[in-house]
């Protein structure tokens, strides 16, 4: 009897001192609320005050209103080095969870510059790594709108591993499901690696930076003294190093682009991107395609202007618009549906392939053929950029990597030749030696190994050396040459070209193609992976 009421009077204390279930929920409010405040009202406004906004007020911009849903609220750091465990802010700077976009659901995290200037911890990393796995797992987009100053310095190697963490998972990630990176602040040294492993870097110019070493460490190094903005803003990895793809104008625009953007692609690898109805025809003809390239060969024009006669209602998302722009890259519908759009640009060296833009080109084209997104070709290529810094800068290995990545595709693919396709360009451009589908050309094109002109001289030579008039001999063997190569007869006799069309009938012949192909089914061989030349 008296082990049984010491254990009565036991269980009464415990009760006695147990917190209400009122209380405990005010407690559980008090804890939510100081989350919402992040690093206080200072510091959010001193965010404001730079121009940016706070990583909650992001999250309302990018997601579908009333849908996020987040994960690891109440985290905090465990790190008792420096004095830092007396600042253990809930959330531990980064806001992670899901909610959806145009209502298909997605992963994100969302980096706090107001909690420890948005430090990669380790616990940081984990609440990370947590949506990427679910992400990975559910088939969810993962979108990371970055904000940080890099690692934190107090945690040492625990950040450093953090960040090896969330790499891997980029890495296993890749392929499976679209990943979008949104860099809102800074992003330096190791963080930079995430969002390049990335499907799609996007910018905020002014305001963004991304770069492996600061100014101060190149100055001590180098003696080059350097700004944040002209090391690694928006415009210079938009423009000069092709590490981003995106530039925006302001954060909301750039989530606008970001919501933009996913409209085009799966949710992952084993679903079609989404069909949406855009009222346009995909039987409109236009007309203006008919005069739009030059009756002069080498006159330029506008390849977008043809691109944008061609797709729903002109509506074309350009990808990495700045750099590289002697090829097009981008989205588009071809009724209702989505395609991958790659294209020379003739008013830009003449539309010819070089070391940026067959890089540009062969990762698009391996995105696209990630996630089931046809491929759509327009041609006027005069070839690969002569030079002894192509050639030593390896063009051959960056040609290369467009050949391999048309090549390697198993999507749709559908291919239009409006001008030249001269040389080894014309077959890496999807010819129908690297297994596209259909290939059609326009009279005004013009398919061998070289111009007349360069062909004529290394022909004859040494009839042009004895020629009583040269010039005039010249001009003769010229027009010859071009009357038998300088059109798309010769390959459509050999089948190479499926029909020559005329412009105006380009729209509705694309998507006839597109929906037969629909439910194509090519497979390479198995093995464990390619090896691209990188």
């Amino acid at each position: 009897m008296t082990d049984t009421v010491e254990q009565d009077t036991t269980k009464t204390n415990s009760t006695n001192h147990r917190p209400s279930r009122a209380q405990q929920v005010a407690h559980l409010r008090t804890l939510k609320a100081a989350a919402l405040e992040g690093g206080g009202a200072a510091r959010i406004e001193r965010q404001h005050q730079a121009g940016k906004l706070t990583a909650r007020e992001r999250l309302d911009l990018l997601l579908d209103p009333g849908t996020f849903e987040e994960l690891g609220t109440l985290v905090r750091h465990r790190s008792s080095a420096f004095g830092v465990d007396g600042n253990r802010p809930l959330g531990d700077g980064v806001i992670t969870g899901y909610g959806r976009i145009d209502g298909r659901p997605v992963a994100v995290f969302s980096q706090d510059f107001t909690v420890f200037g948005g430090s990669l911890s380790e616990p940081h990393a984990e609440k990370i790594c947590r949506v990427m796995d679910l992400a990975t797992r559910n088939g969810m987009p993962i979108i990371g709108l970055n904000d940080s100053g890099g690692a934190r310095i107090q945690e040492g190697v625990a950040s450093l591993g953090g960040y090896a963490d969330i790499f891997v998972r980029n890495t296993l990630a890749s392929g499976v499901v679209p990943q979008i990176s949104a860099i809102m602040g800074p992003c330096a040294g190791g963080a930079v690696y995430s969002p390049a492993i990335t499907d799609f870097c996007l910018m905020v110019d002014g305001t963004s930076y991304m770069f492996v070493t600061g100014p101060d460490v190149i100055k001590a190094v180098t003696h080059e003294e350097v700004t944040f903005e002209d090391l690694g803003g928006g415009l210079v990895h938009n423009a000069t190093s092709g590490v981003a793809h995106f530039l925006a104008a302001s954060e909301p625009e750039c989530l606008h682009l970001t919501r933009q953007l996913l409209g085009f692609l799966p949710s992952n690898n084993l679903d079609d991107p989404p069909v949406v109805s855009t009222g346009d025809s995909p039987q409109r003809m236009d007309r203006e395609l008919d005069t739009i390239v030059p009756e002069q060969p080498n006159r330029p024009y506008d390849m977008r202007e043809v691109i944008r006669h061609i797709v729903d209602n002109g509506d074309f998302l350009e990808v990495q618009e700045r750099w590289a722009q002697n090829i097009v890259t981008g989205f588009a519908r071809m009724n209702g549906r989505s395609v991958g759009i790659v294209a020379q640009q003739p008013t830009v060296l003449a539309g010819v392939l070089d070391i940026d833009s067959s890089t540009k080109g062969a990762r698009f084209v391996r995105f696209c053929d990630c996630f089931n997104i046809p491929l759509v070709t327009f041609v006027d290529v005069p070839g690969f950029l002569p030079g002894v810094a192509q050639e030593h800068g390896g063009i051959i290995r960056h040609g290369a990597k467009l050949l391999y990545a048309y090549c390697e595709a198993t999507v749709p693919k559908v291919t239009v030749i409006t001008r030249k396709a001269y040389g080894g360009a014309y077959d890496v451009m999807s010819s129908q030696h690297v297994r596209a589908d259909f290939n059609f050309a326009w009279p005004s094109a013009e398919i061998a190994v070289m111009g007349a002109e360069g062909a004529v001289d290394i022909i004859f030579r040494q009839e042009l050396a004895q020629a009583a008039d040269p010039v005039a001999r010249r001009q003769e063997l010229i027009a010859q040459y071009e009357g038998q190569f300088a059109n798309p007869y010769s390959a459509a006799e050999r089948g190479y070209i499926d029909d020559v069309i005329e412009p105006h009938e380009t729209r509705p012949r694309l998507i006839a193609a597109l929906d037969v192909l629909q439910n194509k089914r090519d497979t390479n061989p198995p093995k464990k992976h390619g090896n691209i030349p990188l």
